[in-house]
């Protein structure tokens, strides 16, 4: 006999043979790669694997994050993202500071507005932020304001003390402002008559109106509340 081993069975080995030095060569070219990408510090396969979607999502770019300011609302003079709005009455919807551009603010009393304007930009230094819940009102919003306070309350001599007339409000002229957030009227109420801005009645830490002469002898003594305001008899 010339060999002992079958020819069919000799072939295979050779075969086996062959592909097992292939796979040698291949995980010796992988490990090479991966050892390079790991001495460039990029991923290597399996951490990219492990991390998941950290990897796929990279930080933006500036242009990115820039775009992403401008979809979310552009920033206001003081430094916030205004989202809020107005309607032609005097409504105030959503966040809306004393720099934005809806009659509610732009319809103030020029020297009120600047007063504002001007506490605002100086409180932002102290990382506050002036929202106007209320400022300027049309009659017709200020009747529709006092009929809900008159549901509300139940007569109107209660009402009264809270909201007033249309002849007789200061927001119907432009010369109130009701300011949201704590720490806006906390700010006012230590700061607010270096710019003439003083809080009118006791009830409402929130109602401001410009006092000029408070800049030199401080603001008057608060209101027990509007109907104790001679300007509200009328």
């Amino acid at each position: 006999m010339l060999s002992s081993t079958p020819p069919d069975r000799a072939q295979r080995r050779s075969v086996l043979s062959l592909i097992a030095t292939v796979c040698a060569v291949a995980a010796v070219a992988a490990v090479a790669a991966c050892a390079m990408l790991w001495l460039r510090g990029l991923p290597t396969p399996a951490s990219a694997a492990s991390e998941g979607p950290s990897i796929a999502h990279a930080a933006p770019s500036p242009d990115d994050a820039g775009a992403s300011d401008a979809e979310a609302g552009a920033e206001t003079s003081d430094g916030r993202s205004s989202v809020g709005s107005g309607d032609a009455d005097g409504r105030v919807l959503g966040d809306v500071t004393v720099f934005d551009d809806v009659p509610a603010v732009t319809r103030l009393d020029p020297a009120l507005l600047d007063a504002l304007r001007r506490a605002a930009t100086d409180a932002r230094v102290d990382g506050v932020a002036f929202i106007v819940n209320s400022g300027w009102r049309s009659p017709a919003y200020q009747a529709e304001l006092l009929q809900e306070a008159v549901s509300e309350y139940g007569s109107e001599a209660e009402a009264a003390r809270w909201v007033a007339t249309p002849e007789t409000s200061p927001h119907v002229s432009g010369e109130a402002v009701d300011i949201g957030m704590m720490d806006a009227t906390d700010w006012l109420a230590q700061h607010g008559d270096a710019y003439g801005l003083c809080q009118i009645y006791a009830n409402e830490m929130w109602h401001y109106e410009l006092r000029p002469e408070a800049v030199e002898h401080g603001c008057p003594a608060p209101y027990i509340d509007p109907t104790h305001d001679p300007r509200m008899q009328g």
